[in-house]
């Protein structure tokens, strides 16, 4: 998770460190009048809660009991769910004041989330599968042993699918983190995983990941290309003002992003307003007007450190932009299965073409580089590659790795 610049949890509690905890919160919702002991398990009594469903929008006559486990005959109610479970041979088990026996799956987190953060806490998240019946229970559980109990925000996360197919270990199309990141560089995969609403399915294809290192290639290498020429000119010889259409991008774009974000954190639509503050610089950088226009260099610096700001709250920025241009360039040529030398000598091949006037020959090489990715860029200076979307993969659907 480092790779992908997430940040590393404050704490990382184990059920088997808070028994105790848990204990004493089953002891409360007992107390309480919400729970109930038969032959040493402990249910939760579900009618004793009438705001039970609120986050699903579930009602208790919708749900079907014995659909997916056997009813057990000496719950009060189908519905009611355990808190503890008596102790059966082979599984682990703690004392408690109701038996030998172990926590039931949505005590454990109320307690925990209690330990940490009190009752009241901004936000809990989870997959959309949680929703129900875990964090209905949950919530139900933890306002039944604190009546003042509340959650802020629920957030839940859309599923990752391949081919509109829910990924799952049983269906054997899982794979993981490790995996995909041998391939493509880490944060052109959180780009790519940003660039879905954190509600909707993601659906994970070769296509979408080859589009995603190649936007974030464009990214850094504009933000590069703009770091070089105002190294070179001198950071500390500019005005702290710019022209007012320059000041009229940076602020739409730093207004969309503040509007994006505060909408349930839409970061697509954030990814999206991206593409004018980058051409604003590029035109600087490479036209010939751009070149030429007034305060050029007071301009560039705002628009860098308007994206920079943007790209560290999205976790996207990077140590180094050329580092990671290089990295990006080398999971390029490993999904390409060529080697920085095979590409060097495609491109002296080509120039050789080019010379004699080949030039069937010179498209062919850069066509057969361009199927595994690798796009020729010329220019003065002569020609440089980048990672590309494979042309094979172009023409067809998004599917799986």
């Amino acid at each position: 998770m480092t790779f992908l610049h997430c940040l590393p949890p404050s704490v990382e509690p184990r059920v088997s460190d808070h028994i105790p905890q848990i204990i004493d919160m089953i002891k409360q919702i007992i107390d309480n009048g919400f729970a109930y002991c038969v032959d040493g398990d402990v249910y939760f009594s579900v009618h004793k809660f009438p705001e039970y469903g609120r986050l699903s929008g579930r009602k208790l006559e919708d749900n079907r009991a014995g659909e997916r486990v056997a009813i057990d005959s000496r719950k009060r109610d189908p519905a009611d769910f355990a808190l503890w479970k008596t102790a059966k041979e082979g599984e682990p088990f703690w004392e408690s004041p109701w038996g030998p026996g172990r926590p039931g799956w949505h005590i454990e987190c109320s307690a925990m989330s209690a330990a940490y953060l009190g009752y009241n806490f901004d936000i809990h998240g989870g997959g959309m599968d949680l929703m129900f019946p875990h964090h209905e229970n949950e919530i139900a559980q933890s306002c039944a042993a604190c009546s003042e109990s509340h959650i802020r925000y629920w957030v839940h996360n859309g599923f990752v699918t391949i081919n509109s197919e829910k990924m799952s270990k049983s269906l054997g199309n899982f794979f993981t983190i490790r995996q995909v990141i041998e391939l493509y560089h880490p944060l052109a995969l959180r780009l790519f995983l940003i660039g879905t609403h954190y509600r909707s399915p993601v659906n994970y294809s070769d296509v979408l990941l080859e589009t995603a290192s190649e936007r974030i290639f464009y990214i850094y290498q504009t933000l590069y290309d703009s770091q070089v020429l105002l190294s070179a000119h001198g950071r500390a010889n500019l005005k702290d003002s710019f022209p007012p259409d320059i000041a009229s991008c940076i602020n739409d774009f730093q207004n969309g992003f503040l509007i994006a974000m505060l909408d349930d954190l839409h970061t697509p639509v954030v990814l999206a307003a991206l593409s004018d503050p980058l051409k604003t610089i590029n035109d600087l950088l490479h036209t010939r007007k751009g070149k030429k226009r007034e305060m050029r260099m007071e301009s560039l610096a705002a628009l860098e450190k308007t994206i920079n700001n943007v790209l560290t709250i999205l976790g996207l920025m990077p140590s180094s932009y050329a580092e990671a241009l290089h990295q990006l360039k080398e999971k390029a040529l490993v999904r390409a299965k060529l080697s920085e030398a095979d590409v060097k000598k495609k491109i002296e091949e080509r120039d050789a073409a080019r010379k004699n006037k080949e030039f069937e020959k010179s498209d062919a090489i850069r066509k057969d580089l361009a199927v595994v990715g690798i796009g020729l860029m010329d220019s003065p200076e002569g020609t440089t590659w980048r990672p590309v979307l494979p042309t094979a993969l172009q023409q067809e659907p998004a599917t799986a790795n």
